[in-house]
């Protein structure tokens, strides 16, 4: 069945400028749809594919994510990118190549050849961002985004690169035949260094409090289709390379775990605090990009089975929604010709059926029930807790900026008076409602049969 969905990926992305737009997202449904099937057939046993290929639970959910999100991205992006055929088929390239890189990350089982994957998804959203943003400080803020992803992440490559020729004599380091290996006979200040060297490259990409800088001016800059990406499934390489190495490496016995897991509680409190100042759409639902990610890290710093499912449900309630809230973002820009939410005023008199939509996602953005958001997070609490009970203030102060600064976005674009920069608001046409909906079905109905998405090992 992969190796069925590898070859479409390939097949579409060579011939791509023969392809019609439409051809193309048939042909993306139909991955998602077999990737979905994949998911649904018994996944939680280790399975390895080939010598350098394996996959797990964890691997097909974000798998069936990635394909998702990009036929989201191709419904989405058809008003701004499809009205200039030429370039539309170089976006196609981009999207494409961008959605065989993730697929194969998160299927990849070589430790390098992960490393190199991971880093190699930056080039074709430096693309998207360069070829497509907004404004002309996309080239800054794509800098940002090339800088602090590759500063941070090479001291893991030079780790990977000494763990392979001191343990194995240069042979291929395959990431499962770390467990119970790597670092058993170091020193705890070692521990400790290798534990920042390591996780330093996906804090940086999840991103966590303080080196969070690049990523509101990567979502600003960006297109449509580069947001929700980037928020969807890029932040969610982070994610999974903490949890993947976490897993692997065995490291409930560094200290610095603890002063990471404190620093994500407390930074998540603050850019909840800090996305009341925002004035800019994106740049609002960004930061709340943050603070989600801040419980997710708590799940998986809490060393319990409890908080690594929740992480993993986090992340892909966050996948759904926050992907959602920027395709939001973007129709609502289509209209009113400005991101602020100062002059974006009183949408819910003219366009009633986009203001359901953005009240829906508010409220999922909330983990208002039955969005598998406040499964996510029912399961994360308590583990947060029993590590420690000072963190009990934190995470409260988390779940109650959240509903704020919901209630906040939502009400600031849809009360108030009419807007101050008006294009025609006479349709909001089907693939509008469709895009929602995909967006709105899974994150909501998942919970029906929540173990297809937290029954992991």
């Amino acid at each position: 069945m992969l190796g069925l969905l590898f070859y479409s990926l390939i097949i579409l992305v060579i011939p791509s400028s023969q392809w019609s737009w439409y051809q193309k997202m048939w042909s993306l449904s139909l991955g998602s749809m077999l990737s979905i099937i994949h998911t649904f057939t018994p996944f939680w046993n280790y399975e390895m594919i080939s010598d350098i290929l394996a996959q797990d639970s964890m691997s097909s959910i974000l798998v069936c994510l990635t394909m998702w999100i990009s036929l989201m991205m191709m419904l989405a992006s058809q008003n701004s990118v499809k009205i200039n055929n030429n370039k539309s088929s170089i976006f196609s390239i981009f999207l494409l190549s961008l959605n065989l890189i993730l697929v194969t990350t998160f299927l990849v089982s070589n430790s390098i050849l992960f490393y190199f994957l991971f880093e190699a998804s930056l080039i074709p959203t430096l693309l998207l961002i360069l070829g497509w943003g907004y404004q002309p400080e996309r080239l800054q803020a794509g800098m940002y985004m090339m800088i602090y992803t590759v500063a941070a992440s090479l001291p893991l490559l030079f780790l990977i690169l000494w763990v392979n020729q001191e343990l194995y004599s240069g042979k291929m380091l395959m990431m499962s035949s770390l467990r119970n290996q790597i670092f058993m006979t170091q020193s705890i200040w070692t521990l400790n260094f290798m534990t920042v060297i390591i996780f330093t490259a996906f804090l940086v990409k999840l991103p966590m409090f303080t080196v969070h800088l690049w990523l509101p001016k990567a979502h600003v800059e960006a297109p449509v289709a580069g947001s929700m990406i980037l928020a969807a499934v890029l932040l969610k390489l982070g994610g999974y390379g903490i949890l993947r190495f976490h897993q692997y490496f065995n490291f409930y016995t560094s200290n610095t775990s603890i002063f990471i897991f404190s620093l994500a509680l407390w930074g998540g409190v603050l850019t909840s605090i800090i996305c009341f100042r925002q004035i800019d759409l994106k740049s609002l639902i960004a930061y709340s990009s943050i603070g989600h990610m801040s419980l997710m890290l708590a799940g998986a710093f809490s060393n319990t089975s409890w908080g690594w499912s929740g992480a993993l449900v986090l992340m892909i309630s966050h996948g759904f929604c926050s992907s959602a809230l920027f395709a939001l973002a973007n129709y609502t820009y289509e209209k009113t010709h400005t991101r602020s939410l100062f002059l974006s005023k009183g949408m819910l008199m003219l366009l009633p059926s986009l203001a359901l939509w953005w009240f829906m996602f508010c409220v999922m953005n909330m983990a208002a029930p039955p969005s598998i958001n406040l499964m996510g997070e029912i399961m994360i609490f308590p583990c947060a807790i029993f590590s420690s009970s000072y963190f009990l203030m934190s995470l409260g102060l988390m779940s109650f900026l959240a509903a704020l600064y919901s209630m906040y976005l939502f009400t600031s674009i849809q009360h108030g008076g009419s807007p101050k920069f008006i294009s025609p608001f006479s349709e909001f046409k089907m693939p509008g409602f469709t895009l929602f909906l995909l967006h709105w079905i899974p994150a909501n109905l998942l919970i029906i049969k929540s173990d297809l998405i937290f029954m992991w090992i």
